[in-house]
């Protein structure tokens, strides 16, 4: 059975494909665009190396990544979305404003997902520098984009895996 682990009392996620219904939605920051706009390529290649189509996937942009959790929660109220995809890029600066950012973006991030019980993925690049936050949203160099879709993917069909038995 998909999503069966080794022992019959052991579930695990299946990253085989996508249902047809299963629409995934993407929020995604401006701030940083130069990087955001390669993690959200990453997001819809592996989306669609696991069988989704354009209309499997819906893009909402926001300023920065403070206004994500805002976001990821309205989406979240609809009940339209099996998966939230958040993406972002906080690189550190000379001042604590990356740990308020951060702080802030990933609590925010984490409770929508508690609260609504909808996958809300943590996609949010939070790097030292530039060079890192390239490093790890460029398709050559393994584009986390590519993981974060994968792990959209794994918890949806987990949560479907768990409430049909």
């Amino acid at each position: 059975m998909p999503g069966q682990g080794e022992a019959d009392n052991q579930l695990e996620a299946d990253l085989l494909a996508i249902a047809e219904s299963d629409i995934y939605a993407v929020v995604a920051s401006r701030y940083n665009e130069f990087i955001t706009s390669e993690l959200i390529d990453g997001v819809k290649k592996g989306l669609d190396s696991h069988g989704a189509s354009d209309e499997n996937v819906r893009l909402f942009r926001v300023p920065g990544a403070m206004e994500i959790p805002l976001a990821a929660k309205w989406l979240a109220q609809t009940g339209k979305y099996c998966a939230i995809i958040c993406l972002g890029s906080v690189i550190r600066g000379a001042t604590t404003h990356y740990e308020v950012v951060v702080e802030a973006c990933s609590a925010g991030v984490a409770q929508v997902g508690l609260e609504f019980g909808v996958p809300t993925i943590f996609g949010i690049l939070t790097t030292e520098n530039i060079d890192q936050a390239i490093e790890r949203s460029e398709i050559t160099l393994g584009n986390k984009g590519n993981e974060f879709a994968e792990t959209a993917i794994a918890m949806v069909n987990l949560k479907r895996s768990i409430y049909t038995g």
